[in-house]
């Protein structure tokens, strides 16, 4: 078993987090050395899940916090180990989202008394299908364990924070023809063409730009996939278009679904994804008490992340960790070493008060 050490500086902790290969499905061996590096600070009480380890303070504090990152990757391409290059460590995870999970373990370990108590939590299964998420296993087998005032995902936000997140909705949206020889194509009706109105309604749609709690979020609605044909020389009788709609926060999931269907009227809609957004949550006097301890601008999270999953349980949740978030699962993923200690000193400086 590899061995971390936490007290490391975080950068040094980042890389051998990093060089600990934990794609989907294979993150046992990076659990246990988080858990072991967990279990040596007396202040925490240590719980292992599956792959998914949990730590927590007893502290008998007001107000409790959660602060979660998944350690799991998309698969590796020759980027790991890492590397450095120049002030930035190279390699796969170092966006999404070692980076942060080396510096939730490095405080995790080194803060014994924070002003709130701490869940800190290092789960699996975040890059794959929803019913293996790590996160969603507890929320199902130990609801009690996600119970909190407030959440924070080390998800990468180039170090800003980023508020909520919106909604994802995937639909296929189908036409049906008539098949017939290519030679005769009067005698069938082609699928593949009746979808082209499907493709103008999606050309001229002009997405939303809707505020929410003071956060701007921007709306999307593309086609993401067709598929058609039978043959070189048949005329298709059925063609499908995917598309994809993130909806703003403000937007149940139910109503993003009459928008597509009320969009789409008149075509055979059928759902096949769908999460609901979540508000900034920005508002309760924890939220604020952590933006000014970071002093940072608050800005909205466009895609859609587990911070959802805490807004569901009624728990405001922000994104905030190190890391562009336009370089998550890139071959050349890449992190600033500078942002890795600018959200350690961030988290820091909140969670002592100081």
């Amino acid at each position: 078993m590899p061995v971390l050490d936490p007290t490391a500086d975080a950068a040094d902790l980042t890389r051998a987090i990093c060089d600990v290969p934990s794609v989907s499905g294979d993150e046992a061996l990076l659990a246990d050395a988080i858990e072991a590096a967990a279990r040596t600070a007396p202040h925490l009480e240590v719980q292992r899940h599956g792959d998914a380890v949990v730590a927590r303070t007893h502290l008998g504090r007001a107000t409790r916090v959660v602060i979660a990152g998944h350690i799991d990757t998309v698969p590796i391409n020759g980027n790991v180990p890492t590397r450095l290059e120049g002030d930035e460590i190279v390699g796969r995870g170092t966006v999404d989202m070692k980076a942060g999970v080396a510096v939730q373990l490095r405080l995790a370990v080194e803060i014994a008394e924070p002003v709130p108590d701490v869940t800190w939590i290092w789960y699996d299964h975040e890059e794959v299908s929803d019913d293996l998420n790590g996160l969603n296993r507890l929320l199902r087998e130990r609801p009690d364990l996600l119970e909190a005032d407030f959440a924070i995902l080390g998800e990468p936000t180039a170090a800003g924070i980023e508020g909520g997140c919106n909604g994802n909705l995937r639909a296929e949206i189908r036409t049906f023809g008539r098949r017939a020889h290519a030679a005769r194509g009067w005698a069938g009706v082609n699928a593949i063409h009746l979808a082209a109105p499907i493709l103008d309604v999606l050309a001229a749609y002009e997405p939303r730009q809707v505020e929410v709690d003071g956060l701007v979020y921007r709306e999307q609605l593309n086609a993401v996939g067709i598929s058609g044909g039978v043959a070189g020389n048949v005329i298709p009788d059925e063609c499908m278009v995917h598309v994809n709609h993130r909806f703003a926060p403000s937007r149940s999931a139910e109503e993003a679904v009459a928008h597509i269907r009320e969009l789409f009227e008149g075509y055979d809609v059928r759902i096949v994804d769908l999460a609901q957004g979540a508000r900034p949550g920005l508002d309760v006097p924890v939220a604020r008490a952590f933006v000014d301890a970071v002093g940072a601008e608050p800005r909205p999270k466009f895609g859609w992340t587990d911070v959802a999953r805490f807004a569901a349980l009624g728990v405001p949740a922000v994104n905030y960790g190190p890391g562009d978030p336009m370089l998550a699962h890139a071959d050349d993923e890449r992190v600033p070493i500078a942002q890795i200690h600018a959200v350690e000193a961030g988290l820091r400086a909140w969670l002592t008060g100081a």
